[in-house]
């Protein structure tokens, strides 16, 4: 698929300059720098040296206040608390933290997690039920409730009180509960706004510890359930979340907790450095898969587990969980590419709807962003559930998915999210009706630009720039993720040495020595995933160039610099 390249906007040059020399860097490293709005020496350090000292005063956030005297008067008067959350890595790692911390404080305390068919996402009625029926009087809410304002009152009048912690962005209207902590509500001075649930949850865990004259670095044992969530619910490694993604993987790395240590193993990374996408591609998937698959209370029973005969037991449950959600996912997938491709009408919309009501509900959001990927058109994907067509929704770079969804509103049930991604309920008696409308916004509001997949470059770099040096501060960049991407870079007229070669089962990928004119006796290896077409005319000596990124390859215990190119284009 053809991909169009936009390279970034350039920061100062003067800048540049300045802070290229101050810190004894190459400029493109500086420029990169600069482009993460980072322009003096301290910003730097800040940086390339994040403290856990730098993280904000809890009690900045709206409400904190007033959740932890809650919180300590049911500890004093002995009351039965719920910790309630969300079925995905961030609801799960959210419960999995404030109840591992509080289940010291309370005599009885217990948690729930909503099943994904039976209640949906967020605050349920049969929660509040199983509260009421089993005497919890206090319900701590993460990764969810910002908008449940019907559902919060329903527990009032069951004299049940909420302490909800959110992330999402509020609605016109904020539940009535004991307190909200949610840095995106108005008149919340929180000076970082972009937390993850399990970020927020650790907010209340680290005001809970101020006041109770405990030491900050009691909170520093969850911070490996913190950097899971912030990859996987993928927020901005920017900040706040920087700093704790950064600790977070030293804890996850260096002493990970019983459940995760857990998942590690039966993942095949216990005996490597993890990373953001060890994260997002092997750790992430299995706690979600249990929510997916059956329940997510299972992850949490995991992540909470302190004994390594039974996490060792649940790990390997929710690894066969993932195992069968792949098989699922990549069927769907396979029936959903059929249905596009035996329909010649589809294959020109701008937009494609789906919908079978065979097709497993845990799994759709997957299947909505693999087609994204194959036909890059606005995309949702849709079964049946409960009587009703419900699914999930995926966009493309740039097309605000959830101002489309909503001018459909009128034909739908219910539906949230935001610009990339959202979930969506409506009769099936509205579904072609829908199909409709989507396609005619879409057509009248999209670019046809935004139909071609966009690779982003950072700065253009010369083969000869790459050193190692260069790459040893380019990995104190990392964690990598939202707004602090690995870098990708552009050089031009490369070409292969002649030792350039397909690689893989069909020979579908490539493997090059690349030289570039201006230096043709430095070599650098590099990989080409699904490009074996070009190699014909690499193998020809035709230049080209690449934007790429910089990676390690372990083989047979050497490691190695190697370019990972991202795409190539011929003049």
């Amino acid at each position: 698929m053809e991909k169009n390249w936009v390279i970034k906007a350039p920061g100062s040059e003067a800048v540049v300059d300045s802070l290229s020399r101050e810190l004894g860097i190459e400029k493109p490293l500086a420029h990169l720098l600069v482009q993460r709005g980072i322009t003096t020496f301290e910003g730097a350090k800040g940086f390339f040296r994040p403290s856990l000292s730098n993280m904000h005063d809890p009690f900045l956030m709206k409400d904190m206040d007033l959740a932890v005297e809650r919180i300590q008067a049911a500890i004093q008067s002995g009351e039965k608390v719920m910790v309630y959350g969300d079925y995905d890595v961030d609801g799960t790692t959210a419960v999995a933290l404030v109840y591992s911390f509080f289940k010291d404080y309370f005599k009885e305390i217990d948690y729930y997690i909503p099943d994904r068919y039976d209640e949906g996402y967020g605050i349920s009625v049969k929660g509040i039920d199983y509260a009421a029926e089993h005497g919890i009087s206090l319900v701590i809410a993460l990764d969810c409730g910002i908008k449940a304002v019907e559902k919060i009152e329903y527990a009032r009048k069951k004299g049940i009180e909420f302490i909800i912690c959110d992330h999402h962005n509020p609605g016109d209207v904020i539940p009535d509960a004991v307190a909200v902590l949610d840095p995106k509500q108005e008149k919340c001075n929180y000076p970082y706004k972009d937390l993850s649930g399990c970020g927020v949850g650790l907010k209340l865990v680290q005001a809970f510890c101020r006041t109770m004259g405990e030491p900050d670095e009691r909170i520093y044992d969850y911070l490996d359930l913190v950097v899971v969530s912030i990859a996987s619910d993928i927020v901005p490694i920017t900040g706040e979340n920087r700093i704790m993604a950064y600790f977070g993987l030293k804890k996850l790395n260096e002493d990970p907790s019983m459940g995760l240590k857990a998942i590690r193993e039966v993942a095949g990374i216990d005996r490597k450095e993890i990373d953001v996408e060890d994260i997002v591609f092997k750790i992430g998937p299995r706690i979600n898969a249990a929510g997916r698959m059956e329940s997510g209370r299972k992850s949490v029973d995991l992540l909470v587990c302190m004994e390594s005969k039974n996490a060792a037991e649940i790990s390997k449950t929710i690894n066969s969980f993932n195992l069968d959600r792949r098989s699922v996912d990549t069927e769907i997938t396979r029936q959903a590419i059929e249905m596009i491709r035996g329909n010649a009408e589809m294959q020109v919309k701008n937009s494609t709807v789906l919908y079978n009501p065979e097709w497993h509900k845990g799994v759709i959001g997957i299947v909505a962003s693999r087609l994204l990927d194959h036909y890059y058109k606005p995309t949702v994907i849709l079964t049946r559930s409960e009587g009703y067509a419900t699914g999930s929704a995926r966009s493309v770079n740039g097309f605000d998915l959830y101002q489309a969804i909503e001018s459909c509103s009128d034909l739908l049930v219910n539906f949230g999210g935001h610009k990339y991604a959202a979930g969506l309920t409506m009769k099936i008696k509205n579904l072609q009706k829908f199909i409709d409308r989507f396609e005619e916004i879409v057509t009248e509001n999209i670019d046809p630009e935004q139909l071609i997949p966009v690779v982003e470059i950072d700065t253009e770099l010369q083969l000869k720039e790459i050193s190692d040096k260069f790459f040893r501060i380019l990995k104190q960049f990392q964690p990598f993720g939202p707004e602090n991407q690995n870098p990708v870079f552009l050089s031009e007229n490369v070409v292969d040495n002649g030792y350039g070669r397909a690689v893989g089962t069909n020979g579908e990928h490539l493997k090059l020595t690349l030289i570039q004119e201006e230096n043709p006796f430095k070599v650098f290896p590099a990989i080409a995933f699904h490009q074996a077409v070009e190699f014909q005319k690499i193998n020809q000596g035709i230049p080209f160039d690449i934007c790429y990124q910089l990676m390690e390859n372990e083989f047979r215990g050497r490691v190695n610099l190697q370019i990972f190119i991202r795409d190539m284009k011929f003049d």
